[in-house]
């Protein structure tokens, strides 16, 4: 199989390569207000408050963080204290990646890897460096002033990285994060990494892989493809929006 016109792997961070284990640190912080048995409940609707709360304007990462959990702890006639969200905030940056994640290293060997993320730039640096792969662009957000779903966040990646859509393959484990938007835009490949985030649905035109140790595969790369880097539009690393360096 031909990857042209694929030129690079975009990948969302926070789920996809990244342990996301905010659930985690709210069942502890919230222990003593949410019963052990309303719980999972609990966290769904946190969930749902932070999806909700990056649809509008961009606002700092820890301001999502914070206004999500609020809102949930109101829902829910609980107290809130902003302690809570400050420690998510800050546990983020030690979260390491997913057992799969360093697989990568061999397909960066043929295709640029892409993280488009949203996270804020300060917290995103310890993250990526316990990847084990390397990075050719890392994206945010705070850079894009959007969050994903939001087209906007997208478009970013592709004025940044300048090639269109079609250039991309997109992989998430994210269902209404990424790979409705990426279908929106057509967006050369969608790739749906199942982590047991949320429910897929196949009419939005992505393949499906249990892990990333598949991708190579599924991208129709041969160890003889693996020797011989597909150069075609790719940039020097500079010209990349690696924003820490």
């Amino acid at each position: 199989m031909s990857l042209s016109p694929i030129r690079y792997v975009s990948f969302d961070c926070y789920g996809t390569l990244v342990d996301f284990r905010v659930g985690d640190v709210a069942r502890d912080r919230l222990a003593d207000r949410v019963p052990p048995h309303r719980m999972a409940a609990f966290l769904e609707d946190f969930t749902a408050y932070r999806f909700d709360e990056v649809l509008g304007a961009w606002k700092p990462y820890p301001e999502v963080l914070h206004r999500s959990l609020e809102r949930t702890c109101r829902r829910w006639g609980i107290a809130f204290d902003p302690a809570d969200a400050q420690a998510i905030v800050e546990a983020v940056p030690n979260w390491g990646p997913h057992p799969d994640v360093p697989a990568l290293a061999k397909l960066a060997e043929v295709l640029p890897l892409v993280i488009l993320s949203n996270a804020a730039d300060s917290q995103i640096r310890s993250n990526v460096d316990k990847l084990g792969a390397p990075f050719h662009a890392v994206l945010t957000a705070e850079q894009a002033q959007a969050y994903k779903p939001r087209l906007r966040a997208f478009e970013y990646m592709f004025d940044t990285i300048g090639c269109g859509p079609e250039h991309f393959v997109h992989v998430s484990s994210s269902l209404r994060y990424d790979l409705m938007a990426a279908h929106d835009l057509r967006i050369g490949r969608r790739v749906f990494v199942d982590r047991g985030h949320g429910p897929g649905n196949p009419a939005y035109g992505y393949q499906a892989i249990a892990e990333l140790g598949e991708l190579p595969g599924l991208l129709g790369l041969t160890p003889a493809m693996r020797s011989a880097p597909v150069t075609g539009q790719m940039l020097p690393r500079t010209a990349f929006s690696v924003r820490w360096r």
